[in-house]
């Protein structure tokens, strides 16, 4: 009996001991937990807690160490869109005021009849020119706030894509006739439907067409879609002078221009909706180019994945 209370005794201060070494534990790691919570309250989102598989509390460090992350990409993602913002109030100082001040200008030295004849011609000329500038900034600014706000709506119906792309390319016809480019445009001749919001698809075409007249500096533009059961594959290429290796990746970024002269055309904007525009609508869209060659643009449409 006095051999069974001894064993009783010394497992029963075995299980204490470990009982106390179990709190100690526990207790220096919620000192860790605090101090890290305390870290992380006070900015440094870069604090995590390292956690054994046998700890008690190993999954409330998991979780802590997860909310620090996903605060930590929130963070990253505020300061990229806080960028993004500080960038457009940059264009827009020089996209809209600069243009709008020489427009005045030139309007004003009309209404004062300080030209007449050709000259005067050639101002309402230049002025319109600047007019049109304005309005296609400003059409891609709201476009590009809708889309950053997630305002857009989206109107996806049953369309054939060859004839809407063919509609699309005959308002173009003239513009790449008047500016002496000359194009090619392979479109199949049988129906292919498919769910598609006609206007941001217009948008689509339409910016990479826009951007090869303004930036390619080419000559020639070819347009080719080819398609099968599962998806439609769209085809733009063109001859002009390409772009470099180091701007290649960032084209599709907001407010990125390859030119970062004060006097690049365009605003950095036209790609960057397109790339939006595509991905509403499940696809992709990539872009090939060789320095001095050319540029391809590749969209890729599946089919039926838009419900």
């Amino acid at each position: 009996m006095n051999v069974y209370l001894l064993f009783v005794l010394v497992l029963t201060l075995f299980i204490i001991a470990y009982l106390i070494s179990v709190l100690r534990h526990v207790r220096t790691q919620l000192t860790l937990i605090k101090d890290a919570l305390e870290d992380i309250k006070n900015g440094n989102l870069n604090r995590r807690i390292l956690a054994g598989e046998s700890d008690m509390t190993k999954q409330i460090c998991y979780g802590i160490n997860e909310i620090a992350i996903n605060s930590q990409s929130r963070f990253i993602q505020q300061k990229q869109s806080e960028q993004a913002y500080k960038r457009l109030m940059t264009s827009l100082s020089h996209d809209v005021k600069t243009p709008l001040a020489s427009l005045v200008g030139y309007l004003e030295a009309i209404e004062s009849n300080l030209v007449a004849g050709e000259e005067k011609d050639e101002y309402i000329h230049v002025a319109s020119n600047k007019a049109q500038h304005l309005k296609h900034f400003v059409e891609n600014l709201f476009e590009w706030v809708k889309l950053d706000s997630g305002e857009q709506i989206f109107h996806f119906e049953h369309y054939d894509l060859n004839e809407l792309s063919r509609n699309i390319i005959a308002d173009w016809v003239p513009i790449l006739e008047n500016s002496h480019f000359e194009y090619e445009f392979d479109i199949p001749e049988t129906e292919y439907s498919m769910r598609i919001d006609a206007n941001a698809y217009a948008r689509i075409l339409n910016n990479l067409l826009q951007n090869i007249l303004t930036h390619s500096e080419g000559e020639n533009m070819t347009l080719r879609i080819f398609e099968n059961e599962q998806q439609a594959k769209i085809v733009i290429t063109d001859n002009g002078k390409g772009i470099s290796p180091d701007n290649l990746p960032h084209i599709f970024e907001r407010m990125y221009q390859c030119d970062h002269s004060r006097s690049a055309k365009g605003n950095g904007l036209g790609l960057s909706i397109t790339k939006e525009l595509v991905s509403a609508h499940k696809g992709t869209i990539t872009a090939d180019s060789i320095t001095g060659s050319g540029t391809t643009f590749t969209i890729l449409l599946p089919k039926g994945a838009v419900k």
